[in-house]
């Protein structure tokens, strides 16, 4: 268990080496994510440890967003000055995540062909 954790954590200091030193605007620990599903790939498949370590962290997942949380309350100030352009950013990106995530799987249902289930059309 300790060394799937160990790994875990090691793919996310990768990447946040990877993302220091080549200035890359892409968080470190997304980084390390992509090379950890690289990684999964080439074994073809997610060892049974790493799956329950992974279940594990899943579990307690609230707890990691205290850290945040205590963040966005030591700048509240500034958020409320700020309340508009976070309020119209946050829909903005929240509607086109939306879009895109709804095209993406029109996309995949139509076995990676331009859907076109237009009017008289079977798609």
């Amino acid at each position: 268990m300790l060394a799937f954790l160990t790994l875990i954590f090691g793919c996310q200091l990768i990447g946040e080496l990877i993302a220091v030193a080549t200035g890359w605007p892409i968080p470190g620990p997304v980084i390390g994510m992509a090379l950890l599903f690289i990684g999964l790939l080439v074994r073809g498949g997610i060892a049974e440890g790493l799956g329950s370590v992974g279940d594990g962290l899943i579990s307690n997942l609230s707890l990691l967003f205290v850290p945040a949380g205590v963040g966005v309350m030591q700048h509240a100030k500034l958020i409320g000055s700020e309340l508009v352009p976070i309020s119209v950013a946050l829909v903005v990106s929240t509607v086109l995540a939306v879009a895109v995530t709804g095209v993406f799987m029109a996309w995949l249902g139509a076995g990676g062909k331009a859907a076109d289930t237009g009017p008289g059309r079977q798609g």
